[in-house]
């Protein structure tokens, strides 16, 4: 389901990473996300609510320059 607020996302499981672009254009890179979180975001019908709730303000995370 397209979100309003995230235009794309990834998952590296090697590195427990979550990258996301925002419809801004802006990617952050959130550290030590356990796969489940993943999984949820994926399989969630509104992604920016699940963010705000779960992942927003609950993992470091660093600002990604444009790719």
């Amino acid at each position: 389901m397209p979100s309003s607020v995230i235009k794309y996302f990834s998952y590296d499981a090697d590195r427990k990473t979550l990258k996301i672009m925002f419809i801004t254009d802006m990617f952050y890179l959130y550290k030590n996300v356990p796969v489940r979180i993943y999984k949820m975001l994926k399989a969630s019908g509104s992604k920016g609510r699940y963010f705000n709730s779960y992942i927003k303000d609950k993992f470091k995370f660093q600002k990604l320059e444009e790719e």
